[in-house]
């Protein structure tokens, strides 16, 4: 059987992470722009710390990153080289609307995605666009709260209105919100909200969440209206957890765990709010304010498929558990026993892909698209700029094959993979561009020195091998 003839092979970035030219082409300042690298990192993320302008004494890596604004021309050659089918990107909002809530869109980014898309379709690949990738400009943050105000559900509108339109025949893939549950874990990141002492955090969360799921159907609506070939995809940051021991409690709290990701997808899926999230919502005493219009628009534009990112497994264990827990992503999981880590403490696990998507599939019944998939790791270049990534390559086979497990063994229906960070870009966890994802090595370090010098890894010729097979062949021999 294996992977369907149009399978979608390719590979995923970010704007924020790989685009800079912040401050060119008309492009007004965002959330992103001012995440520092370094300690207080995390507490900005997550709205702890308020940092709404760049300051002095620290390094803002998104401002230029991997300069992708001059080198997009070079950089979709070398995907379309390595015969990317699809190319996932993100557009910046404040490119397309400096501040957030003009009128009119700036023609300058409107025409600088317009010549990205068109360069991709020259090398046969369909662009797949997230619409916000983490993005809020600033101004909309400064003046309205970010997205714990409604009032943004009706510029996120017109910002899809305007791509929908301009784009039509140029894109058909489209991902409303990137990892929608990241607001719980990382909410400035990820709806420009912060919060001030002595505020209810979580009636906040919930409720800016509830504005970016109605704006998520009114893009589904608006998409289908606009032109009936698009295809509007939800984004989660997946991963199944498993109860640490069969003990009750800590399978319980697997599933409450699971349930606290699964919210949103459920709403974008399924069209209301579950049963579960009403009660739990109840019990913490948050209201969420919503319309009997927001009900229905929810009701009626679900998502076309459901598009997730996996990097590893996550364990639960009831509160009262002895337990060690690791580094994690933006959110700490405990330690399982049974599996090796990455550098960053992420926990190795392709059997745990399978089982996610099992899940989802189960749960939704609707065509599966992993968006996100790979390994950070650091590359050590020789004086040519070489990289011999085994390591990287292992651990994508080991994850393709579990995904093709899923497909060929349990039905599972997916239309596409797009790897993590195709070419290397800027963390969006810890901001450091020592910690690789890329095919492609740049030349470019975490204090932002060096070339932006692009050069091959040895993964680059094992990922082509693996696309023109369709997935048939993941050995690494040349």
């Amino acid at each position: 059987m294996g992977f369907r003839e149009d399978f979608l092979w390719g590979g995923a970035t970010a704007a924020n992470q790989c685009e800079g030219g912040f401050n060119q082409g008309g492009r007004g300042l965002a959330n992103v722009d001012v995440i520092p690298t370094g300690p207080d990192r995390r507490s900005i993320i997550s709205g702890k710390k308020k940092m709404l302008n760049f300051e002095e004494g620290y390094f803002y890596p998104a401002k230029e990153a991997i300069d992708m604004y001059h080198h997009y021309k070079e950089d979709i050659a070398l995907f379309g080289e390595m015969g990317f089918k699809t190319y996932r990107l993100s557009i910046a909002w404040s490119r397309i609307f400096p501040k957030g809530d003009e009128l009119e869109p700036n023609e300058d980014g409107l025409k600088f995605y317009e010549d990205l898309f068109k360069e991709c379709h020259k090398y046969g690949i369909e662009p797949l666009v997230t619409i916000t990738h983490f993005d809020c400009p600033m101004h909309l943050i400064k003046k309205y709260g970010g997205w714990r105000n409604r009032k943004l559900i009706d510029f996120y509108k017109r910002l899809c209105r305007v791509l929908f339109t301009r784009y039509k025949g140029l894109v058909k893939y489209w991902l409303t919100f990137n990892e929608i549950n990241m607001i719980l874990h990382a909410p400035f990141l990820g709806a420009g909200l912060y919060f001030e002492e002595g505020e209810n955090e979580e009636q906040v969360k919930y409720q800016a969440a509830h504005h970016e799921l109605v704006a998520s159907a009114e893009a589904t609506k608006i998409a289908h209206e606009i032109d009936p070939e698009n295809q509007v995809g939800c984004m989660l940051a997946a991963a199944s957890y498993y109860p640490y021991s069969c003990r009750p409690e800590d399978v319980w709290e697997g599933k409450k765990k699971d349930r606290e990701n699964y919210f949103f997808i459920d709403v974008q899926s399924k069209g209301a709010y579950p049963a579960y999230a009403l009660k739990e919502l109840a019990r913490k005493g948050i209201e969420v304010e919503m319309t009997n219009e927001d009900l229905e628009v929810l009701k009626n534009h679900t998502v076309d498929f459901i598009s997730f990112s996996y990097y590893a497994s996550r364990v639960a264990a009831a509160e009262d558990s002895d337990v060690e827990k690791t580094a994690g992503n933006l959110f700490p999981t405990v330690k399982n026993p049974y599996l090796q880590s990455s550098q960053w403490g992420w926990q190795i696990d392709p059997l745990g892909l399978r089982i996610t998507m099992n899940d989802l599939y189960d749960r939704y019944q609707k065509p599966l698209f992993i968006v996100e998939n790979g390994l950070g790791a650091v590359d050590i270049p020789d004086e040519s700029g070489y990289v011999e990534d085994d390591y990287r390559i292992e651990y994508l086979a080991a994850h393709i094959q579990a995904m093709k497990d899923a497909v060929e063994e349990d039905g599972v229906d997916l239309l596409g993979y797009t790897s993590w960070g195709c070419i290397d870009l800027v963390s969006a966890g810890t901001g450091e561009m020592k910690k690789r994802y890329g095919f492609i090595y740049v030349d470019r370090d975490n204090e932002g020195n060096g070339t932006l010098k692009r050069t091959k890894k040895k993964s680059f010729n094992w990922y082509k091998k693996v696309i023109a097979s369709n997935g048939e062949d993941l050995s690494n021999e040349s």
